[in-house]
């Protein structure tokens, strides 16, 4: 199985709201707690562009993952580093669609002209944390017991790749 990588369109926004809120209700993978709508989704593609991709993976005709690099911060200083969010439904994880969407995201990246990615990744994730590693991340930090899911206090690492 080779998924086809593609940019989102806004009919994908469907599947992506379903793979994140698969990711919000069974993984640490966000800190979001509470399932996503349609709409506030259709919001936060409207936000992605040139310089902040969203891209999918497809198999058979279906979205089974996504990557997006979204705006790090409004504050103008900060235009030139994005944040990278990468979900894969579960039943596809562990079979290279991350590492295809991670190699398709970061050249889109880099096309834009954006200096700097960051991740930050649950403590525990070591699959995350590997794959960042394989892409040329480096460890940047730890923020000790930030973020409360599932009754864990949870650290999260912050990694980073500059072009």
């Amino acid at each position: 199985m080779i998924p086809e990588i593609r940019k989102a369109v806004p009919l994908d926004v469907p599947a992506i709201t379903e793979i994140y809120n698969e990711a919000i209700l069974t993984t640490t993978a966000t800190f979001d707690i509470k399932p996503k709508t349609v709409a506030s989704q259709r919001n936060w593609f409207k936000d992605h562009g040139k310089r902040n991709p969203v891209l999918v993976a497809v198999v058979d005709g279906k979205v089974v993952g996504w990557v997006s690099l979204s705006e790090y911060s409004a504050r103008c200083a900060y235009a030139d580093t994005v944040e990278l969010s990468l979900y894969i439904k579960e039943v596809f994880r562990n079979q290279g669609v991350g590492k295809r969407l991670m190699t398709a995201v970061l050249a889109e990246g880099q096309k834009a002209g954006l200096h700097s990615v960051i991740s930050r990744i649950a403590g525990g994730n070591d699959i995350s944390i590997h794959l960042h590693k394989q892409f040329g991340f480096q460890d940047v930090g730890m923020m000790k017991e930030v973020g409360n899911k599932f009754g864990k206090l949870l650290d999260v690492y912050i990694m980073q790749k500059m072009f």
